[in-house]
């Protein structure tokens, strides 16, 4: 049974840490103070500002401070300052135990979907791909504030989710489809193949999306997915975005979609705004979701926080 985390409120405190690629000290700050601006009080882990080359810090430091924020009881919201990589590396220090005794609302995207969809897997707690530290600045469009604040601030037993206005969303194969929501950045999805952490689709929608890769390396990884059976197993599919995807050898996003993805034939919604683009939509990773791809509809089907 999914476990919501409580919900986040005027005044709660928020952990911040860095669980993969460091960010510039002077990002970091500006981020906060428009955090506090908010009306949230916040923490820092004691590696936020590490950098060791491309990474914050040893795995073990970085676990150390995700492990600290869910075990104080003063914090309510854990928010990486950005995503990067080597998000994988903490998994083996994690403490599962501490964590499912201590439900908290977990955010991010990028290489942060390895950590959401195991803390789905490993606890069955909820969490959102949704902003990240960097995404606390007052040019951020409203439609993404708006989207994390009605999952994490609000209550409800159903949320529809919308595109902006002009964005339509497009469902290429028909189908209507209940599932627990799974996936996020490819790269980092496929990065669980193979290991303690791979991640089980069966009977789920598996929601997918990309930044700054060429499109023949987002066919491999999509490639793989339908080798090791993701695409067989699971119920239903979302694409999101190709942020800066590049076409190669004159094939396009869009192409792969019409050639690879369609034929696959599992129920199919394209062009949801996520992660990496301008607009973020929150998504529940570990909710159930309704997939309605013949009346052109995305829908969350039970509350994701607690009051």
């Amino acid at each position: 049974m999914p476990i919501a985390p409580p919900i986040l409120r005027a005044g709660d405190t928020v952990g911040v840490v860095t669980l993969g690629s460091p960010l510039d000290a002077n990002t970091i700050n500006a981020r906060i103070q428009y955090l506090r601006s908010l009306g949230l009080n916040v923490i820092l882990g004691r590696h936020v500002y590490d950098q060791t080359g491309f990474l914050a810090g040893t795995d073990a430091d970085r676990a150390s401070d995700l492990m600290m924020m869910f075990a104080n009881p003063q914090v309510k919201m854990i928010l990486p300052t950005r995503g990067g990589t080597g998000v994988a590396g903490i998994l083996p220090y994690l403490d599962y135990s501490v964590i499912r005794n201590n439900p908290k609302i977990v955010t991010g995207y990028s290489d942060i979907t390895i950590l959401l969809n195991v803390l789905h897997q490993a606890v069955d707690l909820i969490t959102f791909q949704s902003l990240l530290l960097i995404d606390f600045r007052s040019d951020t469009p409203a439609y993404n504030f708006n989207q994390f604040f009605s999952a994490t601030s609000m209550y409800s037993p159903l949320r529809q989710i919308l595109n902006p206005p002009g964005i339509p969303l497009i469902s290429r194969v028909p189908g209507n489809v209940t599932g627990i929501l799974v996936g996020g950045n490819l790269t980092s999805f496929v990065d669980t193949l193979g290991t303690p952490f791979e991640i089980d689709v069966r009977g789920k929608i598996l929601l997918l999306e990309e930044t700054h890769e060429p499109i023949n390396t987002v066919y491999r990884y999509l490639e793989h997915l339908r080798l090791s059976g993701k695409f067989r197993d699971c119920a239903g599919i979302i694409m999101g975005e190709c942020t800066g995807c590049l076409e190669a050898y004159g094939v396009s996003y869009q192409n792969l979609i019409d050639n690879f993805m369609v034929p696959l034939g599992k129920p199919l919604m394209t062009n949801l705004t996520t992660a990496h683009g301008t607009y973020k939509a929150a998504l529940p990773i570990g909710a159930a979701v309704n997939l309605n791809t013949i009346n052109n509809t995305l829908t969350v089907a039970q509350p994701t926080v607690t009051i």
